[in-house]
C-alpha cells in the first residue's frame, strides 16, 4: 500500500539525516584533535518503484535515502607554532610513516599527527609508542637509503685531533728586540707577547697551548708554542714544554713577508703518537703568494689576536634538535658541532580517501589507497616539515553548526511525513465505522 510505502521512506530519511548527525558529531568532538581530518556523508536516492505510463513511458517512484559512504576530507589544517622541537607537521602532501603495534595488529601505520618525543631508548615516538620511520645518517652525516625507526639520543660525535691551527695577529713594530735570548724555562720572561690557545688529542683531550712571539730583529720575529710537560709522554709536570716553533718575517709596509713551521709534531700522554699540527699565520707573500696582509701584519700599535681557529674537538654528546623542511634531524652537540642524524620519510597515496581510517590519528593502506610511495620531503610531490608546530584539525566549526541545522531539520521534517502518513491509515482505518 502505498502509505505504508510513504512511512518506509520517511524511515529512511530518518535513518540517513540520523547518520549524517552522527558524522557532524563526531567532526565536531574532533575539533581539536590534532591531525584529524573531517567527515563527510555521502548520500544516495533509492528507488521504490517503476511505473508504466498509458504511453508506454516508464517512471520511477523514488523510495527515500540512504547512506553510501563516509568521505575523509584530506584538506590542509592550519599549523600551531607549539615550541616543542620534536612536535612536527606537513604542510601540503603526504603521511608521516609509523612502525609498531596497534590493537594486535603489527605493521606499517600513517598519519598526519606529529606529536613526537624520545623514549626511554631514544627512538622518536608518537604517544601510542609508534616509531617514527627514517633514514639514519651515517658519521659523516650521509644519510642512507634504508627505511627505519629513527634513534636520536644513541648519537654521538667522536673527537677529532687538532691537525691544523690558523692564528693572526698585529704584532707591534715599536716592540723591543729582546737582549735575552729565548729561554723555554721562563717564555714570559723573555718574549714580547703571547696568547692562548686550546688544542685536542686523539682522545678528545683538551690542552691548553701558549703562542709566545719574541721580536729578534727588525721586521723579525719568533713564535714558540708551549704546553705543560704533564701533558706530554716522557714529559715533566709543570715544565714549560716546546711542541712547535718557527719564524715570521715582515716587510717595511708591516706586510708578513715568510713564516716558517718547526718541530709541530707532538705526543700526548695516552694519545696516538706523532700527533702533527700545522700553524698558519697568514697570506704571507714568499711563503704563500699572497698580499700578506690578509693575516698576521706588523704595523704600530699595541699587539693583538685578531683570528684565532683549530679543527679538533672533544667527544660531543646531543644538546638539541632542529628539523629542516626537507626532514633533516639536525643535532647540536656539546662539543659545537652541528650534523645530520637522520632524515624523516613521508608517504603519498594515489588515493588518501582509499586509506582505511583505524582511530588514534592512524591509517592504513588498502587496496583502494593504492601502494605507498615513500621518499623524503619536499620531493616529487610530497610536502615540507614544520618543526615545533602541529597541523590542528581541518574541521570548519561554523560549516558543521549549519549542516547540523540541515540535518535536525531534515531529520523533523522526516518524521513528520511518518507522522502525517500514521494520520491517514488512522483515517483508513476509521472507514469501517
Amino acid at each position: 500500500m502505498t502509505l505504508l510505502s510513504s512511512m518506509y521512506t520517511g524511515v529512511s530519511g530518518l535513518q540517513s539525516n540520523g547518520l549524517a548527525i552522527s558524522i557532524i558529531g563526531d567532526n565536531i568532538a574532533n575539533v581539536n584533535t590534532v591531525g584529524f581530518k573531517a567527515s563527510r556523508g555521502n548520500f544516495e536516492d533509492m528507488l521504490q518503484m517503476t511505473l508504466l505510463g498509458r504511453n508506454g513511458s516508464a517512471s520511477q517512484l523514488g523510495g527515500g535515502s540512504n547512506l553510501t559512504d563516509v568521505q575523509t576530507l584530506f584538506t590542509q589544517g592550519s599549523l600551531l607554532n607549539t615550541g616543542r622541537a620534536t612536535d612536527l607537521a606537513v604542510s601540503g602532501n603526504g603521511f608521516f610513516i609509523l612502525n609498531g603495534t596497534v590493537n594486535g595488529v603489527e605493521g606499517r601505520f600513517y598519519s598526519r599527527a606529529g606529536q613526537f618525543f624520545l623514549d626511554q631508548d631514544g627512538y622518536l615516538v608518537n604517544p601510542n609508542n609508534l616509531k617514527v620511520q627514517g633514514y639514519m645518517a651515517d658519521a659523516n652525516g650521509v644519510i642512507s637509503g634504508v627505511l627505519g625507526d629513527l634513534n636520536l639520543t644513541g648519537v654521538n660525535v667522536p673527537p677529532l685531533p687538532t691537525t691544523e691551527v690558523t692564528l693572526t695577529a698585529n704584532l707591534d713594530a715599536n716592540a723591543a728586540v729582546l737582549a735575552n735570548p729565548w729561554d723555554p724555562a721562563d717564555p714570559a720572561g723573555t718574549s714580547n707577547f703571547n696568547t692562548t690557545l686550546t688544542v685536542y688529542d686523539s682522545l678528545g683531550n683538551a690542552h691548553e697551548v701558549v703562542v709566545y712571539f719574541r721580536k729578534t730583529g727588525a721586521n723579525a720575529w719568533e713564535w714558540h708554542a708551549m704546553v705543560d710537560g704533564g701533558e706530554l709522554t716522557g714529559g715533566t709536570p709543570g715544565t714549560p714544554t716546546q711542541i712547535a716553533n718557527g719564524t715570521l718575517t715582515f716587510t717595511t709596509d708591516g706586510a708578513l713577508d715568510t713564516e716558517t713551521v718547526a718541530g709541530n709534531t707532538v705526543d700526548f700522554l695516552g694519545a696516538t703518537p706523532g700527533q702533527t699540527i700545522d700553524w698558519d699565520f697568514g697570506d704571507s707573500i714568499t711563503t704563500d703568494g699572497g698580499t700578506g696582509l690578509a693575516g698576521t701584519t706588523q704595523f704600530a700599535g699595541n699587539s693583538a689576536v685578531n683570528f684565532l681557529s683549530q679543527n679538533g674537538y672533544a667527544t660531543g654528546t646531543l644538546q638539541m634538535l632542529s628539523v629542516t623542511p626537507e626532514g633533516f634531524i639536525t643535532g647540536s652537540f656539546s662539543n659545537g658541532e652541528v650534523r645530520t642524524i637522520a632524515q624523516l620519510a613521508l608517504a603519498t597515496f594515489q588515493s588518501n580517501e582509499g586509506l582505511d581510517r583505524i582511530g588514534g590519528n592512524l591509517f592504513l593502506e588498502t587496496r583502494g589507497s593504492g601502494e605507498p610511495l615513500i621518499g623524503a620531503a619536499n620531493s616529487g610531490s610530497r610536502g615540507t616539515v614544520h618543526a615545533y608546530s602541529l597541523e590542528q584539525s581541518n574541521v570548519d566549526l561554523a560549516e558543521q553548526f549549519v549542516e547540523l541545522i540541515a540535518a535536525q531539520r531534515g531529520f523533523q521534517a522526516n518524521s513528520k511525513t511518518i507522522g502525517t502518513a500514521d494520520q491517514l491509515l488512522q483515517e483508513v482505518m476509521n472507514l469501517k465505522r
